[in-house]
């Protein structure tokens, strides 16, 4: 018999990792109850069985894959594991080795496996994209739920924080120098001198100028989310004794540009600044 997969949030990211799950050959399921019209749009068009309640939900299950905001992932297997749910919890948040943890703590608590896991890459819509880093007692177990399929699952060890240790590493540098480049503009804007930097970027650093442009353009509706990851990052850095100021500041600056998250087109350049300069647009 197929395992039927719990998919407590099919986001943007999170639908298509069930997709993925569901192409293996496993069955995936989502609770319907208080969800968002576009929650429900995605889950109905990637075929998910759908269930009432996430306790009905979950009683059916063999899985759980938690793909959720870094701030609700604690108090997402708090309500996991106050169902006594006792399969396997896959946590493929952008939680620090702390938080992975504590999540651990919670849901075996309750009976169940615990299985972390790290995302690298965009949504999992095309094979050589996004890659699921898990690590764990089980992780071997996890892979081979998305085998094949478009997400490549890769098991790296058996750690109970190891894959969001790597998270954490990854993204301290991929989103973490995309807010840098962001501050930097916004401050250039500020001072009056965004045309020749912009000048001189193209002489001496010929693709910034094309990166600070995309950047503005993917990140800003995501910021939101970017906001938690960058803390979780940070307590990542001071666990280990090092400076974690930068990444708060990354947060600070993903912060400024909140106001995106349920924007319909991605904005230009020339808003962001306006936004983290506090300018109101024209």
């Amino acid at each position: 018999m197929a395992d039927q997969i719990a998919l407590l949030h099919p986001g943007e990211m999170g639908v298509t990792v069930g997709a993925c799950a569901f192409a293996a050959g496993s069955n995936v399921a989502w609770a319907a109850y208080g969800r968002s019209e576009a929650t429900r749009a995605r889950a109905t068009k990637a075929k998910f069985i759908a269930y009432g309640t996430v306790d009905e939900l979950l009683s059916d299950s063999t899985v759980v894959l938690s793909i959720c905001p870094p701030g609700s992932a604690a108090s997402t297997a708090t309500q996991v594991a106050a169902t006594g749910f006792n399969g396997v919890y896959v946590d493929a948040n952008a939680v620090s080795p702390t938080t992975a943890a504590a999540i651990a703590s919670i849901v075996e608590g309750a009976g169940a496996t615990y299985v972390d896991g790290g995302i690298v890459g965009p949504p999992a819509l095309e094979a050589g994209t996004t890659r699921l880093y898990l690590s764990g007692a089980k992780a071997a177990c996890a892979v081979d739920l998305f085998t094949p399929s478009a997400l490549e699952a890769i098991n790296i060890g058996d750690s109970n924080t190891a894959a969001s240790a790597l998270k954490m590493c990854y993204a301290a540098w991929t989103k973490g120098s995309a807010a840098l480049l962001l501050a930097v503009a916004a401050l250039a804007q500020a001072e009056n001198v965004a045309e020749p930097l912009r000048t001189e970027w193209t002489r001496s650093i010929p693709d910034l100028n094309r990166r600070l442009e995309t950047t503005a353009k993917r990140n800003a509706g995501k910021a939101w989310r970017f906001e938690g990851e960058m803390h979780e990052i940070a307590e990542t850095f001071t666990v280990n004794g090092l400076p974690s100021g930068f990444h708060r500041a990354a947060a600070e600056t993903y912060a400024l540009l909140s106001r995106y998250k349920d924007a319909e087109d991605p904005p230009a350049l020339d808003d962001v600044l306006k936004t983290m300069l506090k300018i109101e647009a024209d």
